[in-house]
């Protein structure tokens, strides 16, 4: 009796919907099962929340494009490989997205068959996966396995949803964070809701965090809101209130 093999897992961020309909098609033979994304954000949403076997980026996306998808999954330890796609043939292009972390890189137009091998190769080399086990920034630690969030030390009672709040926040130091975000990646809304939901749940988060609760998760007027500390990225102090 031959072995039953799990499908491998590829998360495909690519802003054609018919290139992606063709890789997601022609991958399923191989058995290959392929989650589409189809802008550079929602990818890295993607990869974020969850684990895959390989993910395969265009480089060209609206908004975040493949290589800021990149530079910012390698900048938060994700290990998982990516194969970069481009129809850029060029030796220059081909070098940047290697060093930018890439582990692959493949121009278009090119064969299904030469694509399936080619993440095959990468998922066989990678082995089991070695993801990040927790995250930390401003004394916070968030531990993604026992969901456990500590603050020098001290456990925090926080609430399921309070959590999912803070891990994006975590994930995305320094980078506004808008309300339609929160609720897509907490809730899962998608939708446009009349709901203080986000609000809430922010200021009750900000009161457990501590007395700096109010500077370390600040509202940035008509935009969202931003995790700042002194392990963030520089911003504009000028467009942001506690």
């Amino acid at each position: 009796m031959s072995k039953k093999y799990s499908p491998i897992r590829l998360l495909l961020v690519e802003d054609d919907a018919d290139m992606a309909a063709y890789i997601r098609e022609g991958l399923a033979q191989y058995d290959i099962a392929v989650t589409c994304a189809f802008d550079g954000m929602e990818g890295l949403i993607h990869i974020l929340r969850e684990p895959w076997d390989v993910v395969v980026l265009d480089r060209m996306l609206p908004g975040m494009d493949g290589m800021q998808v990149l530079t910012r999954l390698r900048k938060e330890e994700i290990r998982t490989p990516v194969l970069v796609l481009t129809t850029m043939d060029g030796v220059s292009s081909r070098v940047e997205g290697l060093r930018g972390g890439a582990d692959d890189y493949l121009v278009k137009p090119f064969a299904m068959r030469e694509l399936a091998a080619r993440v095959v190769v990468l998922v066989r080399r990678a082995g089991p996966a070695r993801a990040a086990t927790a995250l930390r920034i401003a004394g916070i630690t968030l531990d993604l396995l026992s969901r456990d969030v500590t603050r020098f030390g001290v456990k925090l009672q926080l609430q399921p949803q309070e959590i999912k709040v803070l891990e994006y926040f975590m994930h995305n130091p320094g980078v506004i964070l808008s309300r339609k975000m929160l609720l897509h990646y907490a809730w899962n809304v998608d939708f446009p809701v009349h709901t203080n939901l986000v609000e809430n749940h922010i200021s009750r988060l900000r009161d457990k965090l501590g007395p700096d609760g109010r500077q370390l998760i600040r509202t940035v007027r008509g935009a969202g809101y931003i995790m700042v500390s002194h392990d963030c990225p520089s911003f504009d102090q000028a467009d942001t209130a506690p």
